[in-house]
């Protein structure tokens, strides 16, 4: 439809009153095809999570928040993207503790092909398709509906937060060796506290702010692995490589830390309402992502493995900074552990990025109260930055384990809800525009679709049964706090509204007609 018909159109439309107060145009009596990303016209108050009924979609339309805040350009959304997958290759050490060298070195080339391909091209069509902070909410809401978007939501920030609780505690652990006080008591909880404070504040000034540290974090992380790859030259001898035994493989460990190290590309839609014109921009920063992630893990196991002698029990989480000893001398050691150190804070700052702006961004679709869509003087999330740094408090005392497998659990469960979505998407909604489009049929997609999930299958399968009933408890919390919330919004004990910025995704909060 062109632009001027859709003017002509609206024009004579009647309007329509919503819940709330407003007034917005009304849809043809025909059925409408989905072509264009339309923006609303108003911000009134609709029922919390729904929609007004004209599917129209205008993918030209503006990034929500123009004005808030300054935008991320490419460079910045390359290291953003990879510290909220790899932040370096701090703990692969485990496949080839797992696995052996060769099986550990093919993973991280075949890996990559079954799961953060797939998912980075999702992410690059949806994300396009969709500018907005809300990310991978809007994607399913549009597809199946809000209660399915709210329960996306809630999964995905809830697993974001556990990961981001990793990073103090690891940040420590790496430090502990050259401050033993760390290791344990008042010091350490303290050094936690202070530490999620500073980079909190950090994510409070703005993404700008953030996406220039990442930059700077991520060269300090790659650096020293460069230094050492060129070291190890000499030194490798290539009949290393080829050793590994399918009978002795742990798979179990060897598919989690494959899958850890691999995932999260989708997390960097949730900002891209904050992204410097987010339809050029996301595509390409996730395609050069991909390479440096891919590359950042795979030389230093290629160097490592084949420039010191396999003992492969030795091959655990931290045994780099050894690795490192071994061919460069104690100097090297200590860059890759601060090296080590940092990357945990770029991890971080990140995460907490995606996590506070996916609460911004459901708080302008009035998935949740409007007081999260409350900005600071730079554009940033305020509510959402100390929901998710209250919860790092809260989580960062659990288990490495248990933080990683419950994290796991709940991904996964949401990465089922955006294949569902993305498929869906395609087959009823053909005609929406996407500035970059999966150069896929709708069968090929599909095909596309099943490795991953296949995979996600073998991790839920391994799961314990702690974990899987603690996973289950989130979740079911999950599917009463909506009603809750739409309970609260009737009594008026709180207030949803949705942003005029945003496009309207149709009836029900979905492209689709029903």
């Amino acid at each position: 439809m062109a632009a001027g018909e859709k003017t002509s159109d609206r024009a004579a439309n009647p309007s329509t009153e919503i819940h709330g107060g407003g007034t917005v145009p009304a849809p043809p009596a025909a059925s409408i095809q989905t072509t264009h990303y339309q923006k609303q016209s108003n911000t009134s108050n609709p029922t919390m999570g729904e929609h007004t009924d004209n599917p129209e979609i205008d993918i030209e339309a503006p990034s929500p928040n123009p004005k808030l805040g300054k935008k991320i350009s490419v460079l910045p959304l390359i290291f953003l993207i990879f510290y909220e997958v790899s932040g370096g290759p701090f703990g692969v050490e485990d496949t080839v503790g797992a696995a052996g060298p060769l099986i550990a070195l093919a993973g991280f080339l075949i890996f990559p092909l079954i799961w953060s391909i797939p998912e980075a091209l999702i992410t690059a069509e949806m994300g396009t398709m969709f500018p907005e902070n809300s990310g991978y909410v809007v994607w399913v809401t549009s597809a199946l509906g809000p209660f399915w978007g709210f329960q996306q939501g809630w999964m995905k920030w809830l697993s974001g937060v556990i990961d981001n609780a990793l990073y103090p505690v690891l940040f420590l652990d790496y430090l502990k060796s050259g401050i033993p006080a760390l290791e344990s008591g008042w010091p350490r909880v303290l050094a936690v506290i202070g530490l999620t404070i500073c980079l909190t504040y950090m994510n409070y000034r703005g993404l700008t702010i953030v996406g220039g540290v990442a930059i700077v974090l991520g060269v300090f992380s790659i650096l020293p692995f460069l230094v050492m790859g060129f070291i190890s030259i000499p030194k490798i001898n290539p009949k290393r490589w080829p050793v590994g035994d399918f009978h002795k493989v742990d798979w179990n460990l060897y598919l989690n830390t494959l899958f850890w190290n691999l995932n999260y590309w989708d997390s960097i839609s949730t900002v891209s309402g904050e992204v410097k014109n987010p339809k050029k921009t996301l595509p390409k920063a996730l395609f050069f992502a991909v390479i440096l992630v891919v590359l950042v893990y795979f030389i230093p196991l290629l160097t490592g493995t084949g420039a010191i002698p396999l003992n492969q029990k030795m091959w655990t989480d931290g045994y780099f900074s050894d690795v490192a000893k071994i061919i460069g001398g104690s100097w090297l050691r200590w860059w890759i552990q601060a090296a080590a150190a940092v990357a945990n804070m770029g991890m971080f700052l990140a995460e907490m990025s995606s996590d506070s702006f996916q609460l911004l961004g459901m708080a302008e679709r009035g998935m949740v109260p409007a007081v999260f869509g409350v900005r600071s003087k730079h554009g940033t999330p305020l509510l959402g930055i100390l929901c998710s740094a209250s919860g790092v408090f809260v989580l960062s005392w659990l288990s490495f384990q248990e933080i990683v497998a419950a994290e796991n659990f709940l991904y996964c469960f949401g990465m089922v809800l955006e294949f569902v979505a993305f498929v869906r998407l395609r087959v009823v909604a053909p005609e929406v525009e996407r500035p970059y489009k999966v150069p896929l049929g709708t069968i090929g997609v599909v095909c596309m679709c099943v490795p991953p999930t296949a995979l996600i299958c073998v991790v839920l399968y391994f799961s314990t049964l702690k974990i899987f009933l603690v996973s289950v408890v989130a979740i079911v919390f999950g599917v009463v706090l909506r009603p809750c919330f739409k309970y609260s919004e009737k009594k008026g004990w709180v207030r949803f509204s949705t942003s005029r910025d945003l496009p309207d995704i149709g009836r029900g909060g979905s492209l689709i007609r029903r």
